[in-house]
């Protein structure tokens, strides 16, 4: 399977994800801000169904989401 990204590229949204499919850190639970379309992140991995796990990071650096994204809706940054 030929992919556009690697494991650690730095992507941005171009789409807002679905809420569903958003999985927050354990500090984030009770005071999570939604992961909206421009926020910026880096692929942690590719899924069995071609689709992307992305890890959202907060202004600090610190881990904020994991989010599940198709390739198109990807930018590479």
């Amino acid at each position: 399977m030929q992919t556009k990204f690697k494991r650690h590229d730095p992507v941005k949204l171009t789409l807002d994800p679905d809420q569903e499919y958003v999985e927050y850190s354990v500090d984030y639970v009770e005071s999570a801000p939604p992961i909206k379309k421009g926020m910026t992140g880096e692929i942690n991995t590719l899924l069995p169904n071609g689709q992307y796990h992305v890890l959202i990071k907060d202004p600090k650096g610190k881990d904020m989401a994991y989010v599940t994204m198709a390739e198109e809706y990807l930018e590479a940054i």
